[in-house]
């Protein structure tokens, strides 16, 4: 829906954030219910430590809104890195939703600057440099 057609934008969108956080919280509290042996199995399952586990629900679906943009500023498809490469895709994921320079990051995405200065601050950098561009290019 268009920020035009919309008779209140400013109060749909704080309702529509306010539902995605008690979506998040209620996503949590069923993380909390598990127990441990079940947890570490789902992570085991999803090869990664069950701390990284927890530290990825508690930071939500979201958390990596910033790779595709980046890929895309470095002139990577996404899309073809996920059919070259998905487990390197699924681990970039990673390490962007649990990164702490998210607010560099988007200001940078944001100006344009992304592929002139991620190397300063992006824990991907080098997993991004050592990527062979002819085989994840846009098309």
């Amino acid at each position: 829906m268009s920020t035009a057609s919309r008779p209140y934008p400013v109060v749909q969108d704080l309702i529509e954030s306010f539902a995605d956080w008690l979506k998040h919280r209620r996503e949590i509290n069923e993380m909390r219910q598990l127990d441990r042996a079940d947890f570490d199995r789902i992570a085991n399952d999803l090869r990664i430590a069950p701390d990284d586990l927890e530290e990825l629900v508690r930071h939500g679906q979201h958390s990596a809104d910033e790779l595709p943009k980046m890929l895309e500023q470095l002139g990577i498809s996404a899309e073809g890195l996920g059919r070259a490469q998905p487990l390197l895709l699924r681990d970039l994921e990673r390490v962007c939703s649990l990164c702490n320079h998210k607010g560099q990051c988007d200001r940078d995405l944001a100006d344009g600057t992304a592929a002139e200065n991620y190397h300063g601050y992006c824990a991907n950098a080098s997993t991004l440099e050592s990527l062979d561009r002819t085989d994840v290019a846009p098309r």
